[in-house]
């Protein structure tokens, strides 16, 4: 293990509060480039990791029937402006457990740097996952981020994670995530970016309701201002009897900023449904003209608008 002080002063840039997440009865992951200073497992959740070849290799499993009451906390970070971070996840939710895990991605110096992430996710039956990740990069918007999951859901599991970027600079974000959903088994998707300057945001996000009575939600809310640009695609398939799904895309435009939506709905079952929407505008007149009558200039008018929508 390496020394945890540079970490921490980064989670303290990031306005975290590295003592909850270091805390004797939490279950945590802690890496910088590729350099793992944080490891500890605790009953009920079983945490390992490795470096090899450059690779950060993990693997997570919550213990079969274990309810774990404090949040799982992975921190996978660049402290350099210059290099990379390669890392492998799987993490198993065993049958009947449940957990939650708040994973912070910590970006603030990186000027050339990229993050690639490979992550396999199996919730095996009654199981349940929350799964939030949270990033915080630097103003140079020269950091790079490709995050990649395979999540599979048995029979009657859950599964809800929430996609935060909301300060800094995006630079480069392209994620991919296909989630298959078994049968009664219920998964929700949720992305909130907010991109500036010349940042690029590309967004894919499929589900396939496979199993009888899945039950699938994409969420994404997505703004962009100056010259940054977003591709979001969100693809959702219902391939059994009673499966139901929805795509609901709501993406804000301020200045020269471009943003493409695409819904990409399909049924191969005749019992099956899924629906959609997509949005993409400025920002709401009425609440623009109030935050003006209230004093706020323009410009924060139109932040204050699109954080809340964000948040």
């Amino acid at each position: 293990m390496s020394d945890l002080a540079p970490l921490i002063d980064a989670f303290r840039l990031a306005g975290e509060d590295p003592g909850q997440i270091l805390a004797e009865d939490t279950a945590h992951l802690l890496a910088y480039d590729h350099q793992i200073v944080g490891l500890q497992s605790i009953p009920g959740v079983v945490v390992f990791a490795k470096n090899e070849r450059n690779v950060i290799k993990a693997q997570i499993t919550i213990v079969k029937g274990f309810t774990i009451a404090q949040p799982i906390h992975l921190c996978f970070s660049l402290l350099d402006r210059f290099g990379g971070q390669n890392v492998e996840l799987d993490l198993t939710v065993q049958a009947g457990a449940s957990a939650a895990v708040w994973s912070h991605c910590l970006f603030a110096h990186a000027e050339r740097a990229f993050h690639a992430m490979q992550a396999r996710v199996q919730i095996q039956e009654n199981a349940s996952l929350n799964y939030q990740e949270s990033h915080y990069h630097g103003m140079s918007g020269g950091i790079s981020v490709r995050p990649r999951a395979r999540i599979a859901l048995d029979k009657d599991a859950r599964y809800r994670s929430d996609f935060s970027l909301l300060l800094g600079r995006v630079g480069l974000l392209d994620v991919d995530y296909v989630v298959d959903v078994g049968p009664g088994a219920a998964a929700e998707l949720t992305s909130r970016v907010y991109g500036h300057v010349a940042d690029e945001i590309r967004m894919r996000e499929q589900m396939n309701l496979d199993g009888e009575r899945a039950r699938g939600l994409i969420k994404s809310r997505i703004a962009v201002e100056d010259e940054a640009s977003a591709q979001v695609l969100g693809i959702m398939h219902g391939n059994a009897a009673g499966a139901r799904g929805h795509v609901d895309c709501l993406e804000i435009v301020k200045g020269r900023g471009v943003v493409s939506a695409i819904p990409e709905v399909r049924v191969s079952h005749p019992q099956a449904k899924v629906t959609h929407e997509a949005a993409i505008g400025s920002v709401d007149p009425k609440q623009f003209e109030t935050l003006l009558a209230r004093g706020l200039d323009p410009d924060e008018a139109v932040d204050r608008i699109i954080l809340g929508i964000l948040t």
